[in-house]
């Protein structure tokens, strides 16, 4: 599987690439419907494409994502400095639970052109081509609490 989330002014966009061990691809644009940081769309992208793997029966997945910032952080190689960062990590442990294995690993971007490319097609909002699907997001997946004593 490959990731990417991107914000680009008000819009924030990522895409997914499902490849089977039998090279069949399935490929899925994300539409994020409300504020979010470059962090948070690759969190989105992410935790929605391991979504997708577990609902089609992915048992294990080798995941490639460009930002070391997210993978490091899911690999605790690094810290989360935020509480919503460290809620969207852990969404995606809780995920992690659901399968038999998963390895997670930084590429550059220049290694991860299908997924950028479907993240730039979600800022267009024109229909996408044949055998790329659309799923919208209305809201995070994470919602943190602030007291304010």
């Amino acid at each position: 599987m490959y990731f990417d989330g991107s914000v680009m002014g008000l819009d924030a966009r990522a895409g997914v690439v499902l490849i089977s061990q039998g090279g069949n691809r399935l490929r899925y644009v994300i539409c994020l419907h409300f504020n979010a940081s470059n962090n948070i769309a690759e969190y989105k992208a992410l935790i929605n494409g391991l979504r997708i793997a577990i609902e089609l029966g992915a048992m294990r997945l080798y995941v490639r994502g460009d930002l070391e910032l997210v993978v490091d952080q899911v690999m605790k190689e690094s810290s989360c400095k935020t509480p919503l960062m460290a809620a969207y990590c852990q969404e995606v442990r809780k995920l992690e639970g659901k399968l038999r294995g998963i390895e997670l690993h930084h590429i550059p971007r220049r290694d991860n052109n299908a997924t950028d490319s479907l993240a730039k097609l979600a800022a267009k909002r024109d229909l996408p081509p044949d055998g790329v699907f659309v799923n919208n997001l209305h809201e995070p997946s994470v919602h943190i609490r602030v007291n304010l004593t």
